[in-house]
């Protein structure tokens, strides 16, 4: 990088560590208020905040890296299911369970579990989520950003070792969490939530330019297939053109209608609304009306980020796919020697977009295939899926033979790159450390704890998080599939938590153990279900049988179990007066999320 581009990296970096530690000085962890100022931010957030702070929570290298490479390969505009259902179920959180979580007065999601049942459910809950935050968002989120950081940076010949790469990302935002609390997270995440958005937007437009620019006989299209286009075409006509397969919501073999009715709404109400390391931002809320615009807010970018992340992707591949193909190495060498051994019992999957630009060499495959499957049986034959493209190479690809050198844009795409990394570290650190202060460490070890230990504790958890987060991620290195485990593995923690909550709210009268017994059951029907039972089945179908036995369970529990009907009590000063304005807003959101379905479907 030039001395421009070196200069805007290092003042955004800079000044993210000085904003989020500058905003939060000042504040009296002595006092009443210390745990409540640190953990929740004084309970003081704007709605600008909440909102540009959930999308920089949300949005990693994971997401970055994952998401264009999903535009890239077959996933098209269909990935942004993730983000275009987020939209809906964020403004239904706003107006459903926000009121519930403000007016109890809770610090954590897991706190409100003990005032619907007790608090064994609480602990239960919270040890789930620990497992979840530490043994996965956080050991993934350092070893994703930092993996992502050390292939960008050796590109221009700058080189960071692995293990550096993930204590500097694991050490900046241990920094500012540690002293700044959740005030330092949501002020650090507006610098680095608006980033996202403009670097996103940066490649987005250069895209576009290299797409305008291109010679077409160097292009494909988004099927694998040589470019057929008219070279003077305008660039939305060619990339209409290009990709005309790519950009239809239903054309996503791995998420099927059906999932679309049911099972990715599991995940999402318990990741936008149940989960510490996001809901953390509106309970620090200044009022429920606040709290509303800012969840609305947040609704509205996620549905402008596939726009930003997606379709990139998509023209990544329309411009490099023979890159894409060098970077997966011999994709073939499997193949070539099965080929050799008269006795394999291999066959190979092939690619279709390779496919259809090696219509030759897929034949010869596939006449292989049938011999083999011939001679050894149908039961009896191992798969093989070839991998001849290295799909989440498109966003590094953009930025590398894209981006200008020296004239600040590469400084600052590295930049909200890096900000995306650390923004979502230091929220699972913060969430990890209130959960375990306010829900362990003060409710079973030192319930007399002032607000100045419980603060001083929650340092140290973060220091400890961090120091485990940086010592374990390095040693993922030889098992990247483990990321693709990840969604599946949360099935076994987030349905339970859903559905108890689902049926805490509607049934009031059941016993007090319903709880325990929707937390415990989950996991061990989920776990017969995916390993046992129908180990083929896509996770989100197994998560929606999985929450609908644990709710017979639970209401069943409650036909030979009741106490006296619970009322959540008003544990608050907070104004409690919703948002009409947001309410609006909201409907808008969903309307043309809806909007978006129909004219993308």
């Amino acid at each position: 990088m030039g001395i421009i581009d070196a200069t805007v990296f290092f003042a955004f970096v800079a000044a993210v560590l000085f904003i989020g530690l500058y905003k939060s000085k000042g504040e009296d962890t002595h006092g009443e208020d210390g745990a409540t100022d640190y953990f929740l931010a004084g309970r003081g957030l704007s709605w600008w905040l909440i909102g540009f702070s959930l999308i920089a929570a949300n949005i990693s290298a994971e997401q970055f890296v994952g998401m264009s490479g999903q535009g890239a390969g077959f996933e098209g505009l269909s990935v942004s299911s993730w983000e275009w259902i987020a939209a809906i179920t964020l403004v239904v959180v706003a107006f459903v369970l926000l009121p519930y979580f403000l007016r109890s007065g809770i610090t954590t999601i897991p706190e409100f579990l003990e005032m619907r049942y007790n608090h064994w459910a609480r602990l239960f809950m919270t040890l789930s989520m620990m497992l979840i935050l530490i043994g996965v968002s956080l050991i993934g989120i350092i070893y994703a950003g930092a993996l992502t950081m050390k292939e960008l940076m050796s590109s221009y010949d700058v080189t960071v070792s692995l293990t550096g790469a993930c204590w500097a990302l694991g050490a900046m935002a241990a920094i500012y969490v540690a002293v700044g609390g959740l005030k330092a997270c949501a002020w650090a995440d507006l610098l680095q939530g608006s980033a996202l958005i403009v670097g996103g937007g940066i490649i987005t437009y250069f895209a576009f330019a290299a797409l305008g620019g291109a010679n077409v006989a160097e292009l494909v299209t988004s099927t694998g297939a040589a470019a057929t286009v008219e070279q003077g075409t305008n660039v939305v006509e060619k990339f209409n053109t290009l990709n005309e397969s790519a950009m239809h919501m239903g054309s996503n073999p791995s998420m099927p209608w059906g999932i679309l009715i049911i099972g990715i709404w599991i995940p999402n109400f318990y990741y936008w609304g149940l989960n510490q390391y996001i809901t953390q931002r509106i309970l620090g809320s200044a009022s429920l009306a606040e709290g509303q615009k800012g969840l609305v807010l947040a609704a509205g970018l996620k549905l402008i980020v596939p726009f930003l992340i997606v379709i990139p992707g998509i023209i990544a591949f329309n411009l490099y796919s023979k890159d894409m193909e060098k970077s997966a190495g011999d994709h073939l060498a499997a193949y070539e020697q099965a080929a050799t051994n008269p006795a394999t019992d291999k066959v190979f999957e092939v690619d279709q977009k390779w496919a259809v630009a090696n219509p030759e060499k897929a034949l010869e495959i596939e006449n292989f295939n049938a011999s083999v499957t011939t001679r050894v049986g149908e039961d009896l034959v191992e798969t093989v899926k070839l991998k001849p493209y290295k799909y989440d190479s498109a966003l590094g690809l953009l930025i590398t033979r894209l981006i200008p050198q020296n004239k600040g844009f590469l400084g600052f795409v590295i930049a909200a790159l890096l900000g995306a990394i650390v923004s979502s570290l230091a929220a699972v650190l913060n969430a990890a450390s209130t959960l375990l202060t306010m829900d362990v460490y003060q409710r079973y070890i030192d319930k007399s704890a002032t607000p100045f230990k419980l603060v001083t504790m929650g340092r140290i958890f973060i220091g400890v998080f961090v120091v485990i987060g940086c010592v374990v991620a390095p040693m993922l290195v030889n098992n990247k599939s483990v990321f693709e485990f990840i969604q599946k593995f949360q099935g076994y923690v987030s349905t339970g938590i859903l559905a108890v909550f689902i049926y805490g709210l509607i049934n009031r009268t059941s016993g007090q153990w319903a709880g325990v017994i929707g937390l415990i059951a989950n996991p061990i029907i989920y776990g017969i279900l995916t390993l046992l039972m129908f180990p083929e089945l896509h996770y989100l179908y197994s998560m929606s049988i999985s929450l609908g036995l644990v709710l017979l369970i639970m209401f069943v529990y409650g036909l030979v179990s009741r106490q006296e009907k619970v009322v959540f009590a008003t544990n608050t000063t907070m104004n409690l007066t919703p948002s009409k304005g947001a309410l609006v807003w909201g409907l808008g959101v969903c309307a043309l999320t809806v909007a978006l379905y129909v004219v993308f479907w």
